[in-house]
C-alpha cells in the first residue's frame, strides 16, 4: 500500500504583466517558481494562470510556448513524467476566449492517476505529456466557460471565466477550478458603498459558477477553486480608517473626470492620502500596506463572507498579492494605483478541506515576495491530500465498479451517502490493495435517479449470482419479464391467497424513507402460512434467475412461491417445519442488522456502511 497522503502544491498566478517584458520577466518568474517547487517538494503540482499571453495577447501569445517549455524542460521538474497543459489561446474567438491556462505536473512516484473525460463521463489514465493549446474547445478532459455577457450587462467585454478539470489521485477524487473574476475599474465607484457594483458583479459571477457545478450532469466532487478572484477590500471603510481626523479636499477636473482627485491632509497641511480613479497613494504607502503584514487591513477583506456556506480558506498571514511594482528593482513595493488587496486566493469546498491530512503542516503564502513576479504575486497552498478519501470502495472484486449499473445492492442497502461520480469505474486494473475508507468524507446524497434502474434489465445483472437450489440449476439466457408473465404470477399468488390465506405486513411491501437528500428503499417481507414450503419462483422464463442476479427488489414483485407440504405429514414434522420457517422469517419480520448481514453474504457483495 502506498503513502497515506500526496504532497500537493496548488498555485494561482496572474501572469499577464510578465508577457509585457518577456525577455526579462519570463526567466525571472520561472526561476522563482521552480525554486519554490524545490523548497516545498510536492508530488502533484497544479498551476492555474490567468491572462496568459498578457494584455496585448495578439503580439505576446507567441511567448507562451516558450514559457511552457521553460517549465517542462527544467531540471526541477525532470521527475514529473506525467504532464497535462490546457492553454486557451484563441483570441480570435471572442465568445470563448478566456486567456486561462491550467498546467498540471505529476511526479513519477504517483500511480493510479486519472483525469475525467467530460464527454464520455468517465476517468481515463494519465500517461505521458500532453499540451493542449490554441483553440481547446474540443478538448474533452477540461470544462471551460466564459461568463455570459448578457448575465453582466453593465460590464464591457472581457476575458473572465473559468476552466475546470477533475482528477482521481490514488483513489481521491477532486475538481481543480481556475477562475478569473471582474476587477475594479475605478476607485471612486469602488468607494461609493459596500458592496460596490464591482463586488456585486464578482459575487454574481461566482454564484453563477458554483450553481453550475452544483446542478451539472457530472455529479458532485470536492473542489479547490483557485485563481484571480479580484477580491478587493471594503474601499470606503479603508479610506475612513486611514483618514480619521484628516481634512478632505476635492480637486475637480471638469474636462476629464478621470483626473478628479480626493486629497486628505493632516493639521500641518501635509498630504497623507490621495485617491483618484486609478490612484491610491498614501504618504507611507509601503510601511502601511506591506511591513510586516498589514493585519489591520484584513478585517476589511470581506468579499468571501458571502460564500461561507460553500467555500472556506486557510488563514491568510501574507501581505496582499496585488498590485506590486512591475519594475525589477522595486519587486517588494506596491504600485500606488489601487488599495492593496488579496486578489489571488486558493479556496476550497468544505468537503475538499476534509481531504487534507490534518497530521501534516499546511503552508499558504506568496511566491517571490522579494522577486519581481509582475503586478500579481503568485499565491500557493502546499498541503497533503489524503489518498482513497472522499470515495467508497463498496465491493471486494474491484473498487468503484458498483455504480451506477453493476451492483444494485450497494444502492439499495447503503446506510451512508454516496457520490455517484466517486463510484465510477476509475481504473481497469485487475487487482487493488485494500484501503481504509473514511465515510465522513462522503458528501453526495443518494438521489432518486440512482434507484430508478429497472430491476429486470440485463444491464443491472452483471454481478455473480448466488448458487440456486438443486431444482433450479438449469440456466437459460436472461430476458425481461413481460407484463403478461407478471400478471400470470400475480394471479398465481392470488390463487394461493384464496386457498391459503396470508397475513400481509402493514408496510405494504415497500417503505420509502428520507427525502431527495437521503433516499433509501427498504424491503418489507410478508408472513407465510406454516403449512407451505417456500422457494424461489420457478417459471419457464429465465427472467426469474436474472431478477435474482440483479440484487434489486421491486415493490410490485414477489420473489417466492409456496408449495403445499402434503396432508399425510405427521404433526411432529409440521411443527419441525414451522420452527425452521419461523427462524428463516424472523429476521424478515424484524428487519434486524443480522438479517441484512446474512443477505449480503449470500449475495457475495458488500454493502457500504
Amino acid at each position: 500500500m502506498g503513502s497515506p497522503s500526496i504532497p500537493a502544491l496548488l498555485v494561482t498566478a496572474n501572469v499577464g504583466s510578465i508577457f509585457e517584458d518577456p525577455s526579462e520577466m519570463l526567466k525571472i518568474w520561472t526561476e522563482e517558481f521552480l525554486s519554490t517547487v524545490t523548497k516545498l517538494d510536492p508530488k502533484f503540482i497544479a498551476l492555474h494562470c490567468q491572462e496568459v499571453g498578457g494584455k496585448n495577447y495578439e503580439n505576446s501569445m507567441k511567448h507562451v510556448e516558450h514559457f511552457v517549455k521553460l517549465l517542462m524542460s527544467s531540471n526541477e521538474l525532470r521527475l514529473f513524467d506525467k504532464i497535462r497543459v490546457f492553454l486557451d489561446e484563441d483570441y480570435s474567438s471572442a465568445e470563448n476566449f478566456t486567456a486561462l491556462g491550467n498546467l498540471y505536473f505529476i511526479h513519477e512516484s504517483l500511480e493510479n492517476v486519472l483525469i475525467w473525460d467530460f464527454n464520455d463521463l468517465k476517468f481515463v489514465p494519465v500517461e505521458g505529456k500532453e499540451i493542449n493549446s490554441g483553440n481547446i474547445e474540443a478538448v474533452v478532459t477540461k470544462e471551460k466557460a466564459k461568463f455570459p455577457q448578457d448575465f453582466f450587462p453593465e460590464c464591457k467585454w472581457s476575458r473572465k471565466g473559468f476552466m475546470r478539470t477533475r482528477w482521481s489521485l490514488q483513489g481521491t477524487v477532486l475538481d481543480l477550478i481556475n477562475i478569473h473574476l471582474f476587477h475594479d475599474a475605478s476607485n471612486f465607484i469602488a468607494m461609493e458603498s459596500y458592496p460596490s457594483v464591482y463586488c456585486k458583479n464578482r459575487r454574481r459571477a461566482l454564484e453563477h459558477t458554483l450553481q453550475r457545478f452544483h446542478n451539472d450532469t457530472y455529479g458532485k466532487a470536492p473542489y479547490f477553486v483557485f485563481g484571480d478572484f479580484n477580491f478587493r477590500t471594503d474601499t470606503e471603510s479603508v479610506i475612513k480608517k486611514l483618514t480619521e481626523g484628516l481634512t478632505t479636499t476635492r480637486l475637480q477636473n471638469n474636462k476629464n473626470n478621470d483626473h478628479t482627485k480626493l486629497q486628505f491632509a493632516n493639521e500641518e497641511s501635509e498630504l497623507v492620502l490621495t485617491v483618484g480613479k486609478k490612484e491610491f497613494n498614501h504618504l507611507d504607502h509601503q510601511k502601511v500596506f506591506l511591513t510586516p503584514s498589514p493585519t489591520w487591513l484584513k478585517p476589511f477583506d470581506k468579499e468571501l463572507e458571502a460564500f461561507d456556506k460553500y467555500l472556506t480558506e486557510y488563514p491568510i498571514t501574507f501581505p496582499p498579492s496585488y498590485p506590486f511594482e512591475e519594475k525589477i528593482l522595486h519587486a517588494r513595493s506596491y504600485m500606488q494605483t489601487r488599495c492593496p488587496a488579496w486578489c489571488d486566493r486558493v479556496l476550497m469546498s468544505h468537503t475538499a478541506k476534509q481531504l487534507v491530512s490534518e497530521d501534516e503542516r499546511v503552508e499558504y503564502g506568496l511566491i517571490g515576495l522579494d522577486t519581481c513576479m509582475g503586478d500579481h504575486k503568485p499565491v500557493y497552498l502546499r498541503l497533503e491530500l489524503r489518498t482513497n478519501s472522499g470515495t467508497v470502495k463498496c465491493c471486494d472484486h474491484a473498487p468503484y465498479e458498483c455504480l451506477p449499473a453493476t451492483c444494485q445492492c450497494c444502492q439499495t442497502f447503503a446506510s451512508v451517502t454516496i457520490n455517484v461520480v466517486d463510484m465510477s469505474d476509475y481504473s481497469r486494473r485487475k487487482s487493488f490493495s485494500n484501503v481504509t475508507i473514511d465515510s465522513k468524507l462522503l458528501h453526495e446524497p443518494i438521489t432518486r435517479d440512482m434507484l430508478s434502474h429497472e430491476p429486470y434489465t440485463p444491464e443491472s445483472a452483471e454481478s455473480r449470482s448466488p448458487v440456486p437450489d438443486d431444482k433450479d440449476k438449469h440456466l437459460t439466457k436472461s430476458e425481461s419479464v413481460s407484463a403478461a408473465q407478471l400478471k400470470s404470477r400475480l394471479e398465481y399468488i392470488l390463487k394461493l391467497e384464496r386457498k391459503f390465506p396470508m397475513t400481509r405486513s402493514v408496510s405494504a411491501n415497500v417503505e420509502v424513507k428520507g427525502s431527495n437528500e437521503n433516499f433509501f428503499r427498504n424491503r418489507a417481507m410478508s408472513e407465510v402460512p406454516k403449512v407451505r414450503k417456500m422457494r424461489l419462483i420457478s417459471t419457464t422464463s429465465s427472467g426469474s434467475m436474472h431478477r435474482y442476479q440483479s440484487h434489486h427488489s421491486s415493490s410490485d414483485e414477489d420473489w417466492y412461491e409456496y408449495e403445499e407440504t402434503g396432508s399425510a405429514s405427521s404433526e411432529g414434522a409440521i411443527e419441525e417445519s414451522d420452527e425452521k420457517k419461523s427462524e428463516i422469517f424472523n429476521d424478515f419480520r424484524t428487519g434486524t442488522d443480522k438479517f441484512k448481514e446474512k443477505r449480503r453474504n449470500r449475495m457475495n457483495c458488500c454493502c457500504v456502511m
